[in-house]
């Protein structure tokens, strides 16, 4: 079965499940319910990105066979390589965002819409969201988020001036994205787009920062 498999291939690259799941991003409580075969048809996504970091092909994963490695594929000319992966982290929602300013392991999520790769530094408790609406868009800024965007957010980041913030004000469930203005003792979120027609909201002692914004995936 596919989880006997993927214990195999764990004992033989001696890997834990919590090292399959920081090279693969598949939570590792989803990791363990597969290799005990207590998930009788795994998401396809995840035995992808299991297969891909545990150097096999998937196709051996699920039906077994002679052909377990993966074999390289011929360099393309015009592709250069990309940016070293540093992780996965949890594509999550607003209201889920604002209610993980409150909690401590993002990581214990197993119902995320997806796990992303991302190639800049930082926490295992960061996640992303994707942006909804232009409040944060300004087009001759170099930080700038379109609706559709994603976003990767880092809870262990401080928080400075200037800082891209996601934060939770006390009358609403679901988390904002802002930019963090600080004037001695007092808070305030910005919105990037000049034309906003909502204006500088002062943060009280209730509002928490969920995390600093810290890298962004276009979506064309």
């Amino acid at each position: 079965m596919i989880g006997d498999r993927i214990t195999q291939r764990m004992a033989e690259l001696n890997l834990s499940e919590g090292e399959l799941g920081r090279r693969s991003g598949v939570p590792q409580p989803t990791i363990h319910r597969i290799a005990t075969n207590a998930v009788a048809s795994p998401r396809q996504e995840n035995v992808e990105k299991i297969a891909k970091a545990l150097k096999v092909s998937s196709e051996w994963l699920w039906k077994g066979g002679s052909q377990k490695e993966t074999s390289p594929t011929a360099p393309d000319t015009n592709i250069e390589p990309g940016p070293a992966i540093k992780g996965y982290v949890p594509l999550i929602s607003w209201v889920q965002a604002g209610a993980w300013c409150e909690v401590s392991d993002v990581r214990s999520l197993d119902d995320a819409e997806i796990w992303l790769p991302c190639a800049a530094s930082h926490s295992s408790q960061s996640y992303a969201l994707r942006v909804r609406g232009l409040s944060m868009f300004n087009q001759h800024e170099r930080r700038s988020f379109r609706d559709g965007d994603i976003i990767f957010v880092d809870p262990a980041k401080d928080a400075e001036n200037g800082s891209l913030v996601i934060a939770k004000l006390m009358d609403s469930q679901e988390a904002t994205f802002k930019q963090l203005v600080m004037e001695g003792s007092r808070r305030f979120l910005k919105p990037l787009n000049p034309a906003w027609p909502d204006p500088i909201i002062e943060l009280d002692d209730n509002a928490m920062i969920c995390g600093v914004v810290f890298s962004k995936l276009e979506i064309f």
